[in-house]
C-alpha cells in the first residue's frame, strides 16, 4: 500500500466517518479511489477552513491542469481521474467554490445557496458516479443533487459554527421573512427560533434533493447502489436529529448515535438491493 493511500484511509476513517462506513460495501479498489477523492475534497477544505491559505487551492489547480509537478495526492487523484473517466472540471469547479469561503460569506438568496452548494458538494457526486461505476450519462444529475442534499444537511447541522467563522449560508431572504439580519446570526442576536425556522425550511429542502439522489440509484452497480445508499440514509439522519434538537441545534452539534447510525446504515443497504435495474452487476 502506498502512503499517499494510507493517509486517504486515514483521512477517511477520521473525518468522514459516514462515507467510511458506506464505503465498506465497496470492492477494495473502489473504496481506495472513494478514499482518494474525499482526501482530495479534504486538503481543499482544509485549506480554507484551517490555513486560510488560497494560495494552496491554486496550487492545487495548477497541478490538476498540468502546469506544476503534482505532488503525491493531487497524482493520485489524477490517476483515478483518468482510470475512472472521473470529469477533472468537477474538481476545478470543487475548487472555486471552496475558495469562495475565504473571508466572511453571506448567501443572499435561495439561488445562490444551491449555486454554492453545487459547487462545494455536488461536483463531488459528479466525480463520484463514475467512479463507482456509473455508466448511463443519466446518473450524473442524481449524482449531483445527492452531494447537493448532504451539503444543504452540512449547513443545517453547523450555522452555530459557522456564525463563529463569520460565515451564514443561511440565505438572507429566508432569514428576513423570519425578522433575522445575516449579521445578527454572526453576533448571537438573532432570535433562535426564528433561525431555527429557516434550518427547518433548509432540511425539507435538503429532502426534496435526497429523493432526486436515490432516485439515481438504479444507475449504479449493486455495491456501489448499496454504498451509496448507506450513506445517504446516514447522513439524512443527521437532519432528523437536528429536527429533534429544535434550537439546542444551533448550539450543540447534531450527532447520530452509533446505533442510530447502524439503524439507518441497514435501511440504506435495503433502499439500495432492491432500487435497481433488473440486472444484478456486482462490479
Amino acid at each position: 500500500m502506498s502512503d499517499t493511500i494510507a493517509a486517504a484511509r486515514a483521512s477517511l476513517a477520521t473525518h468522514g466517518r459516514t462515507f467510511a462506513l458506506a464505503s465498506l460495501a465497496l470492492p477494495a479498489d473502489a473504496r481506495d479511489d472513494a478514499a482518494i477523492v474525499y482526501a482530495f475534497c479534504r486538503a481543499a477544505d482544509d485549506a480554507i477552513d484551517d490555513r486560510k491559505d488560497p494560495a494552496e487551492l491554486a496550487a492545487m489547480r495548477a497541478e490538476l491542469l498540468g502546469h506544476e509537478a503534482p505532488r503525491p495526492l493531487i497524482n493520485a487523484f489524477l490517476e483515478i481521474v483518468y482510470r475512472r473517466n472521473v470529469p477533472v472540471g468537477a474538481a476545478l469547479e470543487l475548487l472555486d467554490g471552496v475558495g469562495s469561503d475565504v473571508g466572511a460569506v453571506r448567501i443572499a438568496d435561495e439561488a445562490a445557496l444551491i449555486r454554492y452548494a453545487h459547487a462545494v458538494a455536488g461536483t463531488v457526486g459528479l466525480m463520484m458516479a463514475p467512479l463507482l461505476g456509473a455508466r448511463d450519462p443519466r446518473a450524473a444529475e442524481p449524482a449531483a443533487e445527492l452531494g447537493l442534499a448532504m451539503q444543504l444537511t452540512n449547513i443545517a447541522r453547523d450555522v452555530g459554527e459557522d456564525a463563529k467563522n463569520d460565515r451564514v449560508y443561511l440565505p438572507a431572504t429566508w432569514l428576513a421573512e423570519e425578522g433575522v439580519l445575516s449579521d445578527f446570526v454572526v453576533s448571537g442576536r438573532a432570535r433562535p427560533d426564528g433561525v431555527h425556522r429557516v434550518v427547518l425550511r433548509l432540511l425539507d429542502r435538503a429532502d426534496v434533493h435526497y429523493r432526486r439522489g436515490e432516485a439515481g440509484l438504479r444507475y449504479l452497480p449493486l455495491r456501489a447502489r448499496i454504498s451509496i445508499a448507506i450513506a445517504s440514509r446516514v447522513y439524512r439522519a443527521i437532519g432528523g436529529v437536528v429536527r429533534r434538537k429544535g434550537v439546542l441545534a444551533l448550539q450543540e452539534r447534531a450527532v447520530v448515535s452509533p446505533l442510530g447510525r447502524l439503524w439507518h446504515a441497514a435501511q440504506g443497504a435495503i433502499v439500495g438491493l432492491f432500487n435497481g435495474e433488473p440486472t444484478w452487476v456486482t462490479a
